[in-house]
């Protein structure tokens, strides 16, 4: 299936990210445009793909996570400011037949990402 996708991982709960706010934008001549605001869910996954595979074109991309709103909101201590704000993934597309999983793993001090399946 083609599209894409992402998922986050709580690396200091070992657990889904859930409620974590994720806004997805693409390239449009020199900057970023905002396309939809997401949130995960208990899976720590979104309800619908970023993109269905029909939605999908070539061209570049940022999924940007709130790292500090999410780990803030659970109660976690944190200096001010946070470590760790924001986190902007920009990839691109390059084959609108293939699939493009960015999952996000990530505490208050340290944060990974990779093409997943």
């Amino acid at each position: 299936m083609a599209g894409i996708s992402t998922h986050v991982l709580d690396t200091v709960a070992g657990r889904p990210g859930a409620g974590m706010r994720i806004e997805f934008s693409k390239r449009i001549g020199y900057g970023y445009v905002l396309q939809k605001t997401v949130y995960t869910n208990a899976d720590g996954r979104t309800d619908q793909p970023i993109l269905t595979p029909a939605e999908t074109t070539i061209g570049e991309y940022e999924l940007r996570f709130f790292v500090e709103e999410y780990f803030r909101g659970k109660g976690v201590a944190l200096p001010d400011p946070a470590f760790i704000e924001e986190v902007p993934i920009r990839f691109s597309i390059f084959d609108t037949t293939q699939h493009y999983h960015v999952p996000m793993l990530c505490s208050p001090w340290n944060c990974t990402t990779y093409r997943g399946s």
